[in-house]
């Protein structure tokens, strides 16, 4: 009876490394959403890091994160770090590429719970009065990532709180138009 116990146990173990090992290299997660605002109205609560507090879906996750400005206070250079409970964690966001109303490039860096280091990005298209944003994060799929993968749906998870980022953007901004 105890060798069957162990068999399974090892044939369910086997089951999931090769599940772990199947995941992909890398990973991109991207959502969008039409706000009915003009780019200029949408474009500066994205470009302007100090404004994030008021549509981030993780402002809400941890109210209490304490939050650090470096640089410029908008466009390249421009850093915000942060560090919150287990869900929001300990990291920096860095603007690396910014084209006006157009396009903005993050640097993601998180320490904690878990490093890593990805690749945001926004893209704004003007189209009449409205704009539609997408929100995209890219990344390696490193060893804890595909485990998680296997354990959890991360493109969902995620996802889900870019949706919920955007939605909380489109507010902001039509609000101020």
């Amino acid at each position: 009876m105890l060798e069957m116990i162990l068999l399974v146990v090892l044939l369910v173990l086997v089951v999931f490394v090769f599940m772990v090992v199947k995941q992909p290299d890398e990973f991109a997660i991207s959502r969008s959403r039409t706000i009915a605002a003009p780019v200029s109205a949408v474009f500066p609560h994205v470009n302007e890091l100090q404004k994030w507090q008021a549509w981030s879906p993780w402002a809400t996750i941890d109210p209490a994160a304490v939050h650090n400005f470096q640089g410029p206070e908008s466009g390249v250079g421009a850093v915000m770090g942060w560090s919150g409970n287990n869900k929001v964690g300990v990291g920096k966001t860095t603007i690396v590429e910014y084209r006006a109303d157009d396009y903005l490039q993050f640097k993601l860096e998180f320490q904690k719970p878990f490093k890593a280091t990805n690749k945001a990005e926004f893209s704004f298209e003007a189209e009449g009065d409205s704009t539609t944003v997408t929100w995209t994060m890219t990344g390696k799929n490193t060893l804890v990532g595909k485990v998680m993968s296997v354990l959890m749906n991360c493109e969902k998870m995620v996802g889900k709180q870019f949706a919920q980022g955007l939605a909380n953007l489109e507010a902001v901004a039509v609000s101020n138009a």
